[in-house]
């Protein structure tokens, strides 16, 4: 295991009154593990956030690099009427056939 730095950290009332309950319940068997796990989450979920950045990135520079000619954004629009038009004749027809 690690070698343990100690430090000091002010908090909130709130957030001193929810530590003392997690110790209290017995989640935890002291305020520094509950700070522990609290950091662990919070590393977790830079991590996560790091990975959905880096997957941004990376699709919108496979989209600036596409060669692929652009669409027209009208032309686009009709696209997508066209097709959530389709869509709603399909299930027009599948209710219908459903009935029947």
């Amino acid at each position: 295991m690690e070698a343990a730095e100690k430090i000091s950290v002010t908090v909130t009332p709130a957030m001193a009154r929810m530590i003392r309950e997690r110790v209290e319940d017995g989640s935890y068997g002291s305020a520094s593990e509950v700070i522990r796990a609290a950091l662990r989450a919070f590393q977790r979920e830079e991590e996560e956030h790091a990975e959905r950045m880096a997957s941004i990135r990376a699709r919108v520079k496979a989209s600036i690099e596409d060669k692929r000619p652009a669409v027209p954004l009208d032309e686009a629009i009709d696209r997508v009427k066209s097709r959530i038009s389709q869509m709603t004749r399909d299930s027009d027809d599948s209710t219908s056939r459903r009935r029947s």
